[in-house]
């Protein structure tokens, strides 16, 4: 990535919602590319699902109105700090197609990139050995129950503002077209 530094950038705030399955590579982009913004002088503040889920969101389980209540908080957040000028990034799975647009609808400063990769390249990965347990037999004391794309639905989002195919492009690719987009939204 260009390293183009300008001090005290700034804009009118952005939400991006970073949406895929485990292990898609959504904690990583996100990651990669607010240290790239950071750089270039933006504030910046990434909404890690897992992160929040340890502390705003502490109270919730894995049901589907547990997860709906979870995205509303984290989108909450979200816009509140897109409002104010931050790049948001909401690193967060949120399967739920209609939860989605309605976060996109709400908020002109929402958009929704989908962090796309197959399940048999998500399951080869495995880096959490989350889909390992995921696939274990029903009645296995060590089996997780509701776990998105195995037992519980990933519905894929119908009209993504963008898609990153992790599965078939690099890291160092997908940051730098999630990258690109970003400033194109902004500038």
């Amino acid at each position: 990535m260009k390293n183009m530094m300008t001090k005290n950038s700034f804009c009118d705030g952005l939400f991006i919602q970073l949406t895929g399955m485990s292990g898609a590579g959504k904690s990583t982009l996100a990651k990669k590319v607010s240290k790239e913004l950071q750089d270039r002088g933006y504030r910046v503040e990434i909404i890690d699902g897992d992160v929040y889920r340890e502390n705003l969101c502490s109270d919730l389980g894995f049901s589907e109105i547990d997860r709906r209540i979870n995205i509303q908080r984290l989108s909450f957040v979200g816009k509140l700090l897109a409002r104010n000028g931050v790049i948001v990034i909401m690193s967060a799975i949120n399967p739920f197609e209609d939860l989605r647009e309605k976060i996109k609808n709400e908020d002109n400063r929402a958009r929704i990139v989908y962090v796309k990769c197959d399940l048999d390249e998500l399951v080869r990965r495995d880096v959490k050995g989350l889909y390992a347990r995921a696939l274990l037999p029903p009645g296995n004391p060590r089996r997780i129950e509701d776990f998105t794309g195995i037992s519980s639905p990933y519905y894929e989002p119908a009209n993504p503002d963008l898609t990153l195919y992790t599965q078939h492009e690099t890291t160092s690719e997908c940051a730098e077209r999630l990258l690109e987009y970003i400033m194109g939204e902004i500038e």
